[in-house]
């Protein structure tokens, strides 16, 4: 029978018999792609013949035992504190991120550190230019072996003969499946490999890491479908023109997705950030207005950011609101609690915020040290560097209380802080005395006049 063509959205993965403008699935724009499909003649038994052959019984909820999953160990922290304490035995997992972010860098660095036996699969580079970035790192592991290649088939003869207890895919635009009609990065071609790569992984107990594309959008290229059949997707994120790099996990079958590791590019490679609170707070001993010191959770860690704001006079129309690392949304009914409630008036005035470092911060707790800095920097007077805060502020303006609080207090105390703000509704969160000092309050007021009387 004849070939016939159908289309593709990039996007979504979502099928049509004709080119569409707009995708009805996901409502993006010049997505779909031609691919062309060979009709072949099904001449096998349909799965329900094949049931009455072979069949596989339930088990009952209450007789499976549940044990904790075994891990293999790594000597990256940061990588295995994302996984959920390290490699899983044939788990499959994706990573993602910008162009020379250092994805290649650091699944390079695993596969050298690693104790296993690991085929390091690379689709884009040659083992002349891997072996380049290796001598840069360099860590020596005879253990790990290079491979040029991106047929599937030949990278599955290739781990039959060296039987690694690893294997590494860079990239998976790159491999190309021959049971395909189509280019390698095509919708169908990723499609296709990474359910042969999850059934390789799934048989042989081998585990699989990916490295995967990104859109303009920032999301993971490919079918929508990529990432429900990997057990962990993990998002590589940071400026280029910054030396730290955070990765996250979206989703993870075996662990936490709160979990965050933070590492510093640097000549030799990535280098583990063991303390990120000093990381993200001003190195200057000078009270500078505009700047508070706020507590944070990432996943089981505490860290202490700084937040940055700018009020000046609008020179143009309409006055300018910016936030880098936080929230604009949010940013915004902080003003309004603040114009409201405390009758301080921004209305005239531009306001820019950042999160120093290069860190987004999803975390509610940090609203009373955006406050402070709003207007710190509105009456151009410094907050006090040995003061820090934690506090949720509300629509009415009422400061609530945060979860883990004697964890923020314990990382505050280490770091050297004198005082903590605080909600007057965690006072009975705190079961052990602290090493610092704290301050209850209730009302925005309230820390006006703590800090600005």
């Amino acid at each position: 029978m004849k070939d016939k063509k159908i289309f593709l959205c990039s996007n979504c993965g979502n099928e049509a018999y004709k080119w569409e403008g707009k995708c009805p699935s996901c409502q993006e724009w010049n997505t779909y792609i031609e691919q062309i499909v060979s009709k072949q003649t099904n001449t096998k038994a349909t799965a329900w013949q094949d049931s009455k052959s072979e069949m596989n019984l339930p088990i009952p909820i209450l007789d499976i035992k549940a044990g904790q999953t075994p891990r293999i160990p790594i000597k990256d922290n940061e990588l295995a504190r994302v996984l959920g304490g390290g490699i899983v035995p044939g788990s499959l997992t994706l990573i993602g991120g910008d162009p020379g972010i250092g994805k290649s860098t650091l699944m390079l660095q695993l596969a050298l550190t690693c104790p296993l036996d690991i085929l390091y699969v690379s689709g884009e580079e040659s083992p002349h230019q891997i072996k380049m970035r290796a001598d840069r790192i360099g860590i020596k592991n005879q253990k790990c072996q290079i491979l040029s290649e991106t047929d599937l088939k030949k990278i599955f003869g290739t781990i039959k003969k060296t039987e690694p207890q690893l294997l590494i895919i860079d990239s998976i635009q790159t491999i190309s499946s021959p049971q395909v009609d189509s280019i390698s990065g095509s919708v169908t071609q990723v499609r296709q490999c990474t359910a042969d790569l999850q059934t390789f992984a799934k048989e042989s107990n081998i585990p699989v890491i990916i490295i995967g594309h990104i859109n303009k959008e920032g999301s993971i290229a490919g079918p929508k479908l990529l990432e429900h059949i990997v057990d962990t997707v993990l998002q590589f994120e940071g400026d280029r023109n910054h030396i730290y790099r955070i990765l996250r996990s979206k989703k993870n079958r075996f662990g936490s997705t709160d979990e965050i590791g933070i590492y510093a590019m640097e000549a030799a490679g990535l280098r583990e950030v063991e303390n990120p609170s000093e990381l993200f707070l001003s190195q200057s001993d000078e009270n500078l207005s505009g700047s508070a010191v706020a507590t944070t959770i990432e996943g089981l860690r505490p860290m202490l950011i700084e937040t940055q704001a700018l009020v000046s006079q609008a020179i143009y129309g309409n006055p300018q609101r910016s936030a880098t690392g936080f929230d604009l949304r949010r940013m915004n009914m902080l003003l309004a609690v603040l114009e409201k409630r405390a009758g301080l008036y921004f209305g005239q005035n531009d306001a820019f915020l950042n999160i120093a470092g290069g860190i987004k911060v999803a975390d509610t707790a940090i609203d009373l040290a955006v406050i402070s800095a709003l207007v710190s920097s509105l009456h151009d007077i410094p907050v006090n560097r040995k003061i820090c805060f934690a506090g949720e502020v509300g629509l009415t303006g009422e400061v609530r209380a945060v979860n883990r609080i004697e964890q923020r207090i314990e990382e505050a105390a280490r770091l050297g802080f004198e005082k903590i703000v605080i909600s007057k509704y965690n006072n009975k969160a705190i079961m052990t005395k602290p090493k610092i000092e704290l301050s209850y309050i209730s009302k925005v007021e309230d820390l006006i006049t703590l800090l600005f009387a």
